[in-house]
């Protein structure tokens, strides 16, 4: 270890989550059920590659692209 290092920097968010999970150590653990409640799912690629090809296109520009009788 050198004479002129210095100690390493902790912000003070990553001491609150340090002291948090400290506090409370089934937190990960309940985050990994939240994450697994919402967005780890099975996912069906044959209803996934249906939405995709009953997509409409877009316009290139959207706003007064149709013409409506006025000059």
């Amino acid at each position: 270890m050198s004479f002129f290092r210095r100690p390493d920097y902790v912000s003070e968010a990553t001491q609150f989550i340090n002291d948090l999970k400290a506090a409370k150590p089934s937190l990960e653990a309940e985050q990994r059920q939240g994450r697994a409640l919402l967005w780890d799912r099975p996912q069906d690629r044959q209803l996934q590659a249906e939405f995709k090809a009953s997509r409409v296109a877009q316009k290139p520009y959207v706003y007064g692209s149709e013409s409506h009788g006025t000059a």
